[in-house]
């Protein structure tokens, strides 16, 4: 019988801002600079391989937060900036990282009402996130802090695990006095979410919302609306 679940942040709870793209012409044309944009995909893809690839058994969060400021740089470099670039990385910062503009997030439409509903039913809730700062205070800020019972990010440093290690999703169980055949987890990534939960004996479900993994695993929903029912099952 299941009595908790167990969610995701990003991308399951809530979405940021504005896409990349935008925040870095908007601040390109500020600067007068003209964006290689043939570069573009390849910085990206170095600058999310850095920016969120930090170990939270190495490093502090203020270790993390210059790893990240470190990676926007080279990020901007990558583009062909030569004047500006670290003033150019904080704004892009500000415009849309979670760590400097968490008054840029915003909950999906079916994330109260689905979470009243799981509370409403007895169910036991936390967020389990690779999240490079404490949670709590944007949790309060969009006004859902008070649904969970606790909510674990990978860089506190009581924790110090991110997602599919173990450590993260055994220390919420005992955190919250359930076991893990007594949970389901959701969330958007498959690595992290699907196979970490699964390598602990947490149900996962997968929440697909513009089908990134069409078919990759059985139990998928496209909205939070769906999770009551299916946990009843």
């Amino acid at each position: 019988m299941i009595k908790a679940v167990f969610f995701d942040f990003y991308y399951t709870l809530c979405v940021w801002g504005l896409p990349l793209d935008e925040s870095l012409q908007t601040i390109a044309d500020r600067y007068q600079f003209e964006i290689d944009w043939k570069r573009y995909a390849a910085a990206v893809e170095d600058l999310f391989a850095d920016a969120s690839g930090t170990d939270p058994s190495k490093h502090s969060i203020l270790g993390t937060m210059q790893i990240i400021v470190d990676s926007y740089c080279d990020f901007i470099r990558q583009l062909g900036v030569q004047e500006h670039a670290e003033q150019m990385a904080w704004e892009l910062l500000q415009a849309g990282h979670s760590l400097f503009a968490a008054n840029v997030a915003t909950l999906y439409d079916d994330v109260v009402p689905t979470l009243q509903q799981l509370k409403d039913d007895g169910y036991k809730l936390a967020i389990v996130s690779n999240w490079d700062t404490p949670l709590d205070p944007l949790a309060e800020r969009l006004g859902i802090a008070h649904y969970f019972d606790i909510i674990v990010t990978s860089h506190d440093e009581r924790v110090r695990s991110a997602k599919p290690d173990a450590h993260i999703f055994e220390y919420t169980l005992k955190a919250v006095g359930v076991s893990a055949e007594e949970t389901v987890h959701v969330g958007d990534t498959y690595e992290a979410d699907i196979i970490g939960a699964q390598g602990v004996g947490i149900r996962p479900i997968l929440i697909d919302r513009d089908e990134p993994y069409v078919d990759r695993w059985d139990e998928t929903i496209r909205s939070l609306a769906e999770l009551p029912d299916l946990i009843k099952t």
